[in-house]
């Protein structure tokens, strides 16, 4: 059982989570209480001791609130409730308290771009009409064309396609997401006013911290004539690096850092304050002023998960992260795996420049993913992730070596994107396939009856019940890095070896902690110190290929 006591300590700390391990459930994939096939909040209340455990230090939530699941709960109903296949605001205050018994903070998602199309504001809005005050809490224009049969701009959703839809009455409305997400206009005092009222509520109700989706994406430039992007079929990605920082319509506008600003007058006005992460995709530069202290106080660093298994580029990533954050004055963020893409298991294992997407089309076999080898990397890459300063996030699943379930029928897919684009994306409900707990049983554990996403007859092997106190399992290994890394933790730096072989990132911590990842094709030689930890045996006292190992000196 992990010793609690120094995390009890750490906990009455305000700076908590800057080297703290985040556990992110996904909570309709989590555990079933109630035998519906859905995860619920008094499923995830009854597995809070594997989490303890585990030895992590947080959890984060997401979405629980009442929607009708057009983007996996990111389309929001009412912000302030919990969603009745779900449970009750009661059930969320009994998750709180039991959590803080053992131990844990708790994080919420916030998404504050968007609502449902459910939302009681934007039916108010379509039923008000044009030139309504209701509909000016969403972004409503007029279309283009002779009859206003065009969309206002060429801007496109996410998810594919237009990012306008048109209502009866002939007038469109903005949707960066999945049509049944319209957006807000944070132009607007009351959309402002209002979600200053969900910070409160939940930070009443004795939530630690949130995480911030899409938060590069509130303030739009609304001003007449709205402006095309000129290239729609940029990527995300590229449309911001094609225009001058902060001057894109839709995201990462300067203007945002206003809102947080006065966010962070309101969590800091709690004791402790609560904390807050942002998911900003944008360049690193950029991304460290969503992290500054009078912010959001941390970013999500998206660089690393989308680096490759590559020494050169990951001590790169590592390095300019680090000082990203540095410059900040915020800690830096590791994440491997998450709610959005392809789990790491499998991802790491592929070959450069795969397309992530035809491989999920191809259920997984163009090409061929090796799970023994793909497990091999990802055990090594958690041991460099938990080595490195800074916070962790840890995808639920992972602790067990989870891989991406790449070939989930097409009838059965919930996510969106499937439809959205035509039948051109497959989405990412391959990395949502609820957690197997058992090794037997209708959905292995996750709940009485069966499960919302089919589970694959392998998920028995990766279960917590057959890997709980299974000498050299995935969740063991977990396990005891998480408790080291307790103990080991000292300042916020590392310094790297300047000898290292080539394919190998070898880095020295605070307090005498070494950590060396071979990434390399061949074994290579292991420096002096004390072997603490590693995620695969040595080879006659060698690392080898896709390693990592934890030394004391």
């Amino acid at each position: 059982m992990t010793d609690r006591s120094t995390l009890d300590l750490s906990s009455r700390d305000p700076d908590w989570w800057r080297q703290a391990v985040v556990y992110q459930i996904y909570p309709r994939s989590f555990a079933d209480a109630d035998g519906d096939g859905l995860g619920d909040l008094r499923g995830i209340t009854r597995r809070l001791g594997h989490l303890a455990a585990l030895g992590v230090d947080a959890l984060w939530l997401s979405p629980f609130y009442p929607s009708e699941l057009a983007d996996g709960g990111y389309d929001v109903v009412d912000p302030r409730g919990v969603d009745p296949r779900l449970g009750t605001l009661d059930d969320f205050d009994d998750l709180v308290a039991e959590a803080h018994r053992l131990g844990l903070k708790v994080i919420v998602d916030i998404v504050p771009n968007h609502s449902s199309h459910r939302h009681a504001w934007f039916q108010e809005a379509l039923s008000a009409g044009p030139g309504s005050a209701a509909r000016d809490r969403y972004v409503f224009r007029d279309g283009r064309g002779e009859r206003g049969e065009l969309p206002p701009t060429d801007w496109q959703s996410v998810f594919g396609g237009s990012a306008w839809k048109r209502v009866p009455d002939g007038q469109w409305y903005l949707h960066l997401f999945a049509p049944e997400q319209p957006d807000f206009n944070w132009e607007n005092q009351e959309v402002r006013a209002d979600h200053r009222t969900t910070l409160r509520f939940w930070s009443d109700r004795g939530v630690d911290g949130f995480r911030i989706d899409v938060a590069h994406a509130l303030v739009k430039d609304l001003s007449e004539p709205l402006r095309d992007l000129g290239r729609p079929e940029l990527s995300r990605e590229e449309a911001l690096t094609a225009l001058p920082p902060g001057t894109h319509p839709f995201y990462d506008r300067d203007d945002v850092h206003e809102i947080y600003r006065d966010w962070r007058k309101i969590l800091d006005a709690y004791r402790p304050p609560r904390m807050a992460v942002a998911e900003a995709w944008v360049p690193g530069a950029r991304r460290a002023l969503y992290a500054r202290p009078d912010e959001l106080g941390q970013a999500f660093n998206f660089e690393y998960l989308q680096a490759g298994w590559d020494a050169e580029e990951l001590r790169q990533v590592i390095t300019d992260s680090l000082a990203t954050a540095r410059a900040a004055g915020a800690s830096a963020t590791w994440v491997l795996s998450n709610h959005d893409v392809v789990r790491h298991a499998s991802r790491l294992t592929l070959p450069p420049g795969t397309d992530l997407n035809a491989w999920l089309l191809s259920g997984g076999h163009a090409p061929a993913v090796d799970e023994a080898a793909g497990l091999r990397r990802a055990r090594a890459a958690t041991l460099l992730m938990l080595a490195l300063p800074g916070s962790a996030y840890v995808y639920q699943g992972e602790e067990l070596g989870l891989p991406e379930v790449a070939d989930l029928p097409t009838e059965v897919l919930q996510d969106p994107i499937w439809e959205q684009t035509g039948h051109v994306r497959k989405g990412r409900d391959g990395c949502r396939v609820p957690l197997p707990w058992t090794t037997t049983g209708p959905s292995y554990g996750f709940g009485p009856g069966g499960a919302w996403l089919p589970q694959p007859p392998g998920f028995a092997a990766y279960a917590v019940e057959a890997q709980d106190g299974a000498e050299g399992s995935t969740l063991e290994l977990y396990r005891t890095a998480l408790r080291l890394r307790r103990k080991l933790l000292d300042g916020e730096e590392l310094t790297w070896a300047p000898d290292a072989p080539e394919g190998v990132l070898r880095f020295d911590r605070g307090g005498g902690w070494r950590c060396v990842a071979n990434l390399s094709g061949a074994a290579v030689e292991l420096p002096a110190g004390e072997v603490l930890l590693s995620s695969a045996p040595l080879e006659d006292g060698r690392v080898g290929p896709d390693t990592t190992v934890w030394l004391g000196r």
